[in-house]
């Protein structure tokens, strides 16, 4: 499904696959040779969503861009069943495997992979050709590749890159979940809207 969201209607190259019960909404452009497979979606709210050539999307796949965090995936990358990236930087041949997430502003270096169920946190950058293991944690810049037991380690890099202010314009000392989801239903109002186009 095409639909255009804040006057942005997704581009896809011809040579593209979108497949019938994907969604692209808003500025999404989509490179020649991609393939967006059944359930993927890539919703820019806001900000944009630039998928290069010869990627593939797989099945249930998110992709997001927020006005705040655009989102780029580079050349030949693939992006795993269930994986969620938002906001972020993906360079070339970038392996994101299934259940995989990378959040808002990290960045990927060329030929990474993170591995089943792995996270790349928010403001983390992963070095070109670095692995993050089965649902292991990269955290900060440069990323420290920690395992999910290591909470106080993790949390130790993950506080002062502010989460709920990188996200969501909250300082971390001022949030709480009723300024979050106010804030974001806000935003999410636009959608009101959209228009489908196929």
């Amino acid at each position: 499904m095409i639909v255009t969201h804040l006057g942005k209607t997704p581009r896809v190259d011809p040579t593209a696959y979108v497949a019938p019960n994907a969604l692209l909404c808003g500025d999404v452009t989509v490179g020649p040779r991609t393939r967006i497979l059944f359930g993927a979606q890539a919703v820019a709210e806001g900000g944009s969503i630039a998928i290069g050539r010869e990627c593939v999307v797989m099945e249930n796949a998110v992709l997001r861009a927020t006005a705040r965090h655009s989102l780029r995936i580079g050349n030949n990358c693939l992006v795993g069943p269930n994986a969620h990236v938002v906001g972020c930087t993906i360079e070339d041949e970038v392996f994101i495997a299934t259940g995989a997430s990378v959040f808002h502003a990290a960045q990927i270096g060329k030929g990474a992979e993170v591995r089943i169920n792995a996270v790349v946190h928010l403001r983390t950058r992963l070095a070109a050709g670095a692995t993050v293991p089965i649902g292991w944690v990269a955290v900060g810049d440069p990323a420290h590749i920690l395992p999910p037991g290591k909470h106080d380690e993790i949390w130790a890099v993950q506080e002062p890159l502010d989460f709920p202010l990188t996200v969501y314009g909250i300082d971390r000392a001022e949030a709480d979940m009723v300024k979050i989801t106010r804030r974001l239903a806000e935003a999410l109002a636009a959608h009101a809207e959209d228009r489908v186009e196929e």
